[in-house]
C-alpha cells in the first residue's frame, strides 16, 4: 500500500503522526502515574495493622486500664497505622485458647506468664517459683537480662513472640471463705489456681488442694461452693468481685507476678521492622506504667475490700515459705544449677 509520499511502506508498519506520538506519550505517562498511585495506595493499605488484645480481666481492672494506655500510645506513635482492639472478660476464650490462635498465625495477643510458658520451655517456670523475691525491681532485672532475652528468642522458634515482658501483675494473695492464718488452715481447702505446674505444686506443698480452672469460670465456682478460695493479685481479686463471696483476705504474698503479653511468631514475623519496633517500645512503656499503677491500685482496693466487710489478715509468711521451698527440688527437667543461677541474679 502506498504511503503519503507515494512509496510502499513495509507490511505491519504503522506510521504515527506527531499528534499521535504526543497522545501516546500522555497515555503512557498517565498509565505509569496511575500504577504508581495504585501501588502507593496498596502499600498504605498493607501498612495498616490491627491486633486483637485478649485477656481474662474485666473492664476497669488495672490490667484493662494499662491496655487502654498501650492502645492510645501505640496509635499516637504510629499515626494511627497500628491499632489495638481490646477484648476483656475472656471474650475470645481462655488464655490457652487465645495462645493457640496466635500460634496459628492470627493477629491476636494475650496475657500470659512464665508459669504458663513453662509448657514450652520448662526453665522459665523457675521465675514463677514461690517466695523467689519480694522486690519486683530485682525480678525485672532478670526479665531485662541476657538469660530471659535468650529464652525469648528460643520461644520464637516454637511459635511464641513476647510483645510485653515487663507487666507488674501484682503480689499474689489468697481470698477465702474461711480465715487462713497458718498452713494448717489451708489443709483440705480447695483453692483455685491457674493451670500451671508450678502453682499447683506450690499449693500442694503449703497443704491446700489446688483446683485449676480458667479465671472466667472462677466466680460461679466460688459462689456454688466448688472451691473455698482464690489466689491472685489484689487488683484481680477485687476486679473479679470475689469479695462478694469470700470475706477473708490472707496476705501470704507467695508470688511476685510478672505478666507477659504474647502473640504468635507466625504473625509478628510478617511485620516490617519499623512497626515491630514501635509495638515493642510502646508495649515496654505500658509495662513501666503498670509497675506504678499496680502498687497504687492494690492499696486502694484493700481499703475497698475492708469497706465490703473483708477481714485483711497479715499472716506470718515464714511457715508458708518453709513448706513451699521444697518445690524447687521437684523439677528434674530444669537445666542443672538453674535455681542457684537465678537466685544469684536476684541478689
Amino acid at each position: 500500500m502506498p504511503d503519503a509520499s507515494g512509496g510502499n511502506r513495509p507490511k505491519g508498519h504503522c506510521l504515527m503522526t506527531p499528534y499521535g506520538r504526543i497522545l501516546m506519550k500522555k497515555l503512557v505517562t498517565g498509565m505509569i502515574a496511575a500504577s504508581m498511585l495504585l501501588a502507593g495506595s496498596m502499600a498504605a493499605y498493607a501498612a495498616n495493622v490491627s491486633i486483637k488484645v485478649a485477656y481474662e480481666n474485666n473492664p476497669g481492672e488495672p490490667f484493662d486500664e494499662v491496655m487502654h494506655y498501650w492502645k492510645d500510645d501505640l496509635a499516637k506513635r504510629s499515626n494511627g497505622e497500628i491499632t489495638l482492639e481490646l477484648y476483656p472478660s475472656s471474650q475470645l476464650g481462655s488464655k490457652k485458647d487465645v495462645t493457640e490462635q496466635a500460634m496459628m498465625g492470627l493477629n491476636v495477643v494475650t496475657i500470659s506468664d512464665v508459669g504458663f510458658l513453662a509448657e514450652y520451655d520448662p526453665d522459665l517456670g523457675v521465675l514463677y517459683g514461690p517466695f523467689l523475691t519480694d522486690d519486683p525491681a530485682q525480678l525485672f532485672k532478670v526479665y531485662d537480662g541476657p538469660w530471659f532475652k535468650e529464652k525469648s528468642e528460643e520461644l520464637k522458634k516454637k511459635g511464641i513472640h513476647i510483645v510485653m515482658p515487663n507487666y507488674l501483675y501484682g503480689i499474689r494473695q489468697i481470698i477465702s471463705k474461711k480465715p487462713i492464718r497458718t498452713p494448717e488452715d489451708l489443709k483440705g481447702m480447695k483453692i483455685r489456681v491457674p493451670n500451671n505446674v508450678m502453682q499447683i505444686k506450690t499449693f500442694e506443698a503449703m497443704g491446700a488442694t489446688p483446683t485449676p480452672m480458667p479465671l472466667g469460670e472462677t466466680f460461679p465456682a466460688l459462689a456454688q461452693g466448688v472451691i473455698d478460695g482464690v489466689e491472685n493479685p489484689i487488683s484481680v481479686l477485687y476486679g473479679q468481685k470475689f469479695q462478694e463471696e469470700a470475706k477473708y483476705l490472707s496476705k501470704v504474698g507467695y508470688l511476685t507476678n510478672v505478666a507477659l503479653i504474647v502473640g504468635g511468631e507466625a504473625f509478628f514475623s510478617t511485620l516490617p521492622e519499623d512497626q515491630l519496633k514501635m509495638i515493642h517500645e510502646s508495649a515496654y512503656d505500658a509495662g513501666l506504667y503498670s509497675q506504678k499503677l499496680t502498687i497504687e491500685k492494690d492499696n486502694e482496693m484493700i481499703e475497698k475490700m475492708k469497706e465490703a466487710g473483708v477481714e485483711v489478715i497479715d499472716v506470718d509468711r515464714a511457715p508458708f515459705k518453709a513448706l513451699a521451698e521444697k518445690v524447687y527440688t521437684q523439677f528434674p527437667e530444669w537445666s542443672p544449677g538453674l535455681y542457684d543461677k537465678i537466685k544469684a541474679e536476684l541478689n
